[in-house]
């Protein structure tokens, strides 16, 4: 696919996509969800981390209020567009880590609070527009959300669309973690590149587990815990990781 909307750069193990349009603060068109998608779900071998964010001053606006084609019919647009990219996310191969590099709103926010990390600056902020226009949070945030800082906070956030910020955010559990503007690009990289570097395999079933403890009772994620940890235990990292430790040196992980 030709890209249009996003940038894509690989250095070493790690692919920086950047959302492109950011005389629209990166707002979401029918074109950006595309290749965003296909993006996520093509990673080449050599890619074992992923890092998302916006070109500009901003990481993600939302949807395009001058899309027409989503504004015909929304219902249609999330469940044709937006889960897919959504499931790109949340389904992909490596860890994907959210660099919020300022304003995320609406679906801009919840497309961040998806990835398995979110990083944000000091001067970024969230907010959950969705009521100044008449709508209700989307793109997974009501499912996510509440998860994350509890109703309270959620049902504040969603209803008075206000502005969280980065260090809120932070304090809440929303996100990993709020740096200061001037080490973002640096603490970014510094995490991407520790994730590159890991056992790739291991992290993919953490997320499993962790998706799935939502709907488990202790039971059962007892015997998923069990079922990807008999898993990771036969993968050559886990030989790696042993031998490492034993002889105190920093484990090469291949990611299998």
């Amino acid at each position: 696919m030709e890209l249009q909307t996003i940038l894509v750069e690989q250095q070493d193990a790690v692919l920086r996509v950047s959302m492109n349009r950011p005389d629209m603060m990166n707002a979401l068109n029918r074109r950006m969800r595309q290749e965003l998608t296909y993006t996520l779900t093509n990673l080449s071998d050599g890619v074992r981390c992923v890092v998302l964010t916006g070109e500009g001053r901003g990481f993600c606006s939302g949807q395009d209020l001058t899309d027409a084609s989503a504004a015909i019919d929304l219902e249609r647009t999330l469940r044709d567009e937006y889960e897919p990219m959504l499931r790109a996310i949340t389904d992909c191969e490596v860890p994907v880590i959210a660099a919020v590099n300022g304003v995320a709103a609406g679906a801009g926010a919840n497309i961040a609070l998806v990835c398995d990390v979110v990083i944000a600056t000091q001067s970024a902020s969230f907010i959950q527009a969705f009521t100044r226009i008449g709508l209700i949070p989307d793109a997974g945030g009501t499912w996510y959300i509440p998860r994350a800082i509890g109703a309270a906070r959620a049902m504040g956030a969603m209803l008075f669309a206000e502005p969280v910020t980065a260090s809120e955010a932070a304090d809440w559990g929303m996100i990993w973690q709020a740096v200061a503007d001037e080490d973002f690009a640096a603490v970014v990289m510094a995490r991407a590149t520790q994730l590159s570097q890991g056992p790739t395999s291991a992290y993919r079933s953490i997320r499993k587990a962790v998706a799935a403890s939502f709907g488990n009772d202790l039971h059962h994620q007892l015997q998923l815990e069990a079922e990807l940890q008999g898993k990771a235990g036969q993968s050559s990292d886990f030989t790696e990781g042993v031998g490492a430790f034993l002889q105190k040196r920093k484990p090469n992980f291949t990611g299998h």
